[in-house]
């Protein structure tokens, strides 16, 4: 099982976010630094079995929005990956 950790703990900045982002999935340099983008690598380049989020409860009500855009990319690809006959995969949050 491949699983994905991405630690968003002490996060400052979105750029911040998505770099990590970028880092913890092996995107390319290429990868965008928005929610678009990430939809698009997560649909084209992510191999995980599971993707586990941690540090997200530490971070200011600033990321509220921001975080919850990435949820959505998160759910919306999977359910694009089941409706396509495509393996999905599953993510948690945890701190």
């Amino acid at each position: 099982m491949k699983i994905i950790e991405l630690d968003l703990t002490g996060c400052k900045y979105l750029a911040e976010v998505h770099e990590r982002i970028r880092v913890a999935f092996g995107f390319s340099e290429d990868y965008g630094c928005n929610w678009d983008a990430f939809w698009d690598f997560l649909w084209s380049e992510c191999d995980a079995d599971q993707v586990v989020i941690r540090g997200e409860y530490s971070l200011s009500k600033d990321f509220d929005k921001p975080l919850s855009k990435m949820h959505e990319a998160l759910e919306d690809n999977i359910k694009f990956r089941k409706d396509n006959n495509l393996e999905p995969f599953s993510y948690r949050i945890i701190n």
